[in-house]
């Protein structure tokens, strides 16, 4: 029974000793059945083993590929938010900035006295401190969202926060609406919750309403999953018009939305500022957000507006996720709202990210990016005959980590030939250094990778 399990790892040790490299094809399944004497069914389950562990990536009309940095033969996520080995990481894409603890640190030190750390650390609710809801909701009015402060809710971070929303809303088995290109945890959140993602179709706007309603015809949609303002990976903000239009749609079918604002900070609400869908749509609309690229990851919240009379369900979902909050961070946010220290950060990585998108104009000019000046990553579309995977591969072998774009993709249809480019954990001369040493590879075709790479 276990029989295609050995199988599957004879290849990742394969892969593991290089002998199997980054960007190889494997053989079709057909063709590898015959080859070890296997029934195809059981070739297929070989396949399915080695792409559920990470190792290898199916891509549509094209075969199987061994993937760009498999994680050492665990099951996972092509994206993981941590740092690697690399010299260069632009997978983590975590803003910290020069300075940043100096500011930072006021607040903790009030935290050590006594009489204030013993509060910080009592264990955290759901609802977190009347201190912590009325400072959430004054950084979220700041981004034109207005809510009560008792329909706020606190996680350990905010892809808890997204859990707890789509676990609240949506069974197991029950279908949720995504952009084509989602943040990858989003897709792990939902194969542990047991739940389908369901791509959307979208343009140069956002999310069409056709699509939504299209979709929600086929078969019921339980929830959407949205990233209006910056979206992971593309850095497309959908318009003022479009946001309209699917507030409509929402409204007339009624379908609960998880509106992902956890980059929105990086533009500034203006009067002519599309409003979030949580303004638009504030019966159905779960309005996701933090603190960790605001401020830092090490020491962070997530926290998600609910809409009325979902309260309960959702701190429900936090408590039996163990997805609560610590009361030490839930004080620190406190300090570092209430201080002004949240406020001078986002100003200093405005600026900050403005730079970096300078860096991407002058070292990839000519090439395929679609980003935004305000944005922290950038969606670079390859020229041919780079696939990602091959791409993220000869990057890797200069000691550059980059994401490919099958991270991102939902769905049957063929992963893009793309790359993200995570522009805010490498310093400033690395992150230059590294986009002409990229910009370099990808006009050299596939022969400027490891010259031991066989593509």
């Amino acid at each position: 029974m276990n029989d295609f399990r050995r199988i599957a790892d004879r290849i990742a040790a394969d892969i593991a000793s290089g002998r199997l490299r980054a960007g190889q094809r494997l053989p079709p399944q057909r063709a590898f059945a015959r080859r070890h004497g296997l029934a195809p069914s059981t070739a297929g389950r070989v396949y399915a083993e080695l792409v559920r562990r990470g190792l290898v990536v199916g891509e549509v009309g094209r075969g199987t590929f061994v993937r760009a940095g498999a994680p050492d033969g665990q099951p996972g996520h092509a994206l993981t938010e941590a740092a690697g080995d690399e010299p260069v990481n632009l997978e983590l894409n975590y803003p910290y900035l020069p300075g940043q603890s100096e500011l930072l640190s006021p607040a903790l030190a009030a935290l050590t006295r006594p009489d204030a750390l013993g509060g910080a650390l009592r264990p955290a609710r759901a609802a977190g401190t009347p201190a912590a809801r009325a400072a959430v909701a004054g950084l979220l009015a700041e981004g034109g969202v207005r809510v009560a402060p008792e329909r706020i809710l606190f996680t350990g971070n905010a892809r808890q926060a997204i859990a707890a929303a789509l676990a609240s809303l949506v069974p197991p088995g029950g279908r949720v609406g995504v952009e084509p290109l989602t943040y990858p945890l989003v897709k792990e959140i939902a194969v542990r919750l047991g739940q389908t993602l369901v791509p959307l179709g979208t343009d140069a706007e956002g999310p069409r309403p056709d699509a939504v309603a299209a979709a929600h015809r086929t078969a019921p949609l339980s929830a959407l999953y949205l990233q209006p303002t910056l979206h992971n990976p593309t850095a497309l903000t959908t318009t003022a018009t479009r946001r309209s239009e699917l507030a409509d749609v929402i409204h007339r079918l009624g379908i609960p939305v998880v509106e992902d604002r956890i980059w929105s900070f990086l533009r500034p609400v203006t009067r002519s500022s599309a409003p979030p869908l949580a303004a638009l749509a504030p019966a159905h609309v779960h309005l996701v957000d933090g603190l960790s690229k605001r401020v830092a990851p090490g020491l962070t919240i997530g926290f998600v507006a609910v809409p009325e009379g979902r309260t309960e369900a959702v701190a429900r979902a936090i408590r039996s996720g163990g997805w609560s909050a610590g009361g030490f961070a839930l004080e620190a946010a406190v300090r570092w709202i209430g201080d002004g220290t949240v406020e001078r950060l986002v100003a200093a990585k405005r600026r900050d990210a403005a730079r970096r998108q300078r860096l991407v104009a002058e070292e990839l000019a000519g090439f395929a990016v679609r980003s935004d000046p305000a944005s922290y990553f950038a969606w670079w579309e390859l020229p041919a005959p780079w696939r990602a995977d091959t791409f993220a591969a000869a990057a890797r072998a200069r000691g550059i980590a980059v994401t490919p774009g099958t991270a991102f993709s939902v769905g049957p249809g063929g992963a893009p030939d793309a790359v993200r480019l995570g522009l805010g954990s490498a310093p400033e001369p690395e992150l230059a250094r590294a986009l002409s040493v990229l910009a370099a590879v990808a006009r050299g075709g596939r022969d400027a990778g490891s010259g031991s790479a066989r593509w």
